[in-house]
């Protein structure tokens, strides 16, 4: 398994989603403050609605511009706390596509997607 992961997530209907075929996923929504974070994440990106890059990990990674500390489990997602922004956002079970139990920690970075 790979220990960087990337996601590509684009507004579709005013929703931040993403794909994910490895995966099975399509339209994934962002939900529940995720959606909100990732709108601040994005900022100073060039047309984010039409896509981005998010690498993300577990492990602290060069480059990592945010941190995610893992809060409590509810409705089988998992709530996360971004101390850069103040936030709290669910990931839902599609974490668990990526890493086998919910992270103490998930690590991020955030770029424009390449076409």
């Amino acid at each position: 398994m790979n220990s960087i992961l990337i996601i590509h997530p684009y507004k579709h209907h005013g929703t931040w989603v993403f794909d994910d075929p490895n995966a099975g996923l399509v339209q994934e929504p962002f939900v529940s403050g995720a959606d909100v974070i990732l709108d601040r994440m994005v900022e100073g990106i060039s047309d984010p609605e039409k896509g981005v890059t998010v690498l993300f990990s577990a492990q602290r990674f060069p480059g990592a511009q945010y941190s995610f500390d893992w809060r409590r489990e509810e409705f089988g997602g998992n709530w996360y706390f971004c101390p850069q922004f103040g936030l709290e956002g669910w990931l839902c079970p599609a974490l668990f596509k990526y890493f086998e139990a919910a992270p103490k920690h998930i690590f991020a970075q955030v770029k424009a997607r390449s076409p």
